[in-house]
C-alpha cells in the first residue's frame, strides 16, 4: 500500500540549531509519521526531529496569508 504523505524526503542542508519542547502527543505523531515514511521500502525510519523543519517549510510555503504578507514584506538582506 502506497501512501501519499506531503513530505517526501528530508533535505540534506546546512541546519541553524534551536531547541524546542514538543508535547509528548506531536513527538508521538513524529515518531508515527517518519514510520509511514518509509513503511514498505525497507529503509529505517528517520530521526522525528529532521521532520520538523520540511514540515515547517512546508506549512509556510502552502498558507496563503503568510504568501501575501511576504510578497508585500520582502525579506532584505
Amino acid at each position: 500500500m502506497t501512501t501519499k504523505l506531503k513530505l517526501s524526503a528530508i533535505p540534506d542542508d546546512k541546519p541553524v540549531k534551536i531547541t524546542a519542547e514538543l508535547p509528548a502527543e506531536v513527538h508521538r505523531d513524529l515518531v508515527a509519521y517518519a514510520e509511514v515514511m518509509t513503511q514498505g521500502s525497507g529503509k529505517p525510519a528517520p530521526d522525528p526531529a529532521r521532520l520538523i523543519a520540511p514540515m515547517l517549510q512546508r506549512f509556510m510555503a502552502t498558507d496563503r496569508a503568510f504568501a501575501r504578507l511576504r510578497k508585500s514584506h520582502p525579506r532584505t538582506p
